[in-house]
This record gives structure tokens, C-alpha cells and sequence, in this order.
């Protein structure tokens, strides 16, 4: 089986997605409670077996209900969707992709926030020499 792809999620498997890692495991009443306009209790367990044979989800039995667990780490799956972010909008350059957060956060970002932004920038300097 090929290795499962954010690329080749629906807008509503994403959103399903993001309610699983938030969530760790999840039934289709956890999904239905925090998806806007929930579609039917069925629509939600089918999309959910449709996410499982896509291979971004496993189920467990929990008595007489399943329960979804992503396949991939939360870790991981975010890596891959940074780097796709970043080959697609940003020409694959973090440093474009730091400037259009810092230019759309910056009003928000605290003094804290920015001496960790520092500290994170000197330890590549360090780690690139």
C-alpha cells in the first residue's frame, strides 16, 4: 500500500483529520460534534472507512463502537505538509515562508516569542558553520 498523502484528502477528510490529531482517537460522534454543518451520522462513519482505506486511519473496536486513530504521527504528518507549503507557495524556501508569517503575526508575537524566534535563528547560524 502506498504510503497515505495529505495531497489526496477532500476538504472535509482534512477537516476530519485535524479533529483526529487534535483528538487522538476519535468516534463518529466526536467527528459530527466538532465538524461545521455535520453531514449524517452514516456520511461521517463512511468517510471515516474511506480515510482507513486511504490509509489515514485505523479503527480499534470499543465495545459496540469503533474508534479512529490516525496512522500517521501528528509529527510527521506535519513535516510533510510544511514541506508541500513550502514547494508550493514559497519556491521551497523557509526563509520566505519565516517572512510571511513574521509579516502576517507580528503585532501578535510576543517578547518572549520573539528571543525563542532568536534563539532558534543563532542555533542554525551554529548549526550551519
Amino acid at each position: 500500500m502506498a504510503k497515505p498523502s495529505a495531497q489526496d484528502l477532500s476538504r472535509r477528510e482534512r477537516q476530519i483529520m485535524d479533529i483526529v490529531y487534535r483528538r487522538d482517537r476519535v468516534t463518529v460522534a466526536h467527528v459530527r460534534e466538532e465538524l461545521p454543518d455535520p453531514p449524517s451520522y452514516s456520511a461521517v462513519r463512511a468517510m471515516l472507512r474511506v480515510l482507513e482505506e486511504k490509509g489515514h486511519l485505523k479503527h480499534e473496536q470499543d465495545g459496540p463502537r469503533y474508534v479512529y486513530i490516525a496512522t500517521v504521527p501528528r509529527e510527521r504528518a506535519r513535516d510533510s505538509a510544511l514541506q508541500r507549503l513550502l514547494t508550493t507557495f514559497f519556491d521551497d524556501s523557509a526563509e520566505q515562508a519565516v517572512a510571511a508569517l513574521l509579516d502576517m503575526s507580528a503585532a501578535d508575537l510576543s517578547e518572549e516569542d520573539l528571543d525563542r524566534l532568536s534563539d532558534l535563528i543563532e542555533r542554525a547560524r551554529e548549526e550551519g558553520r
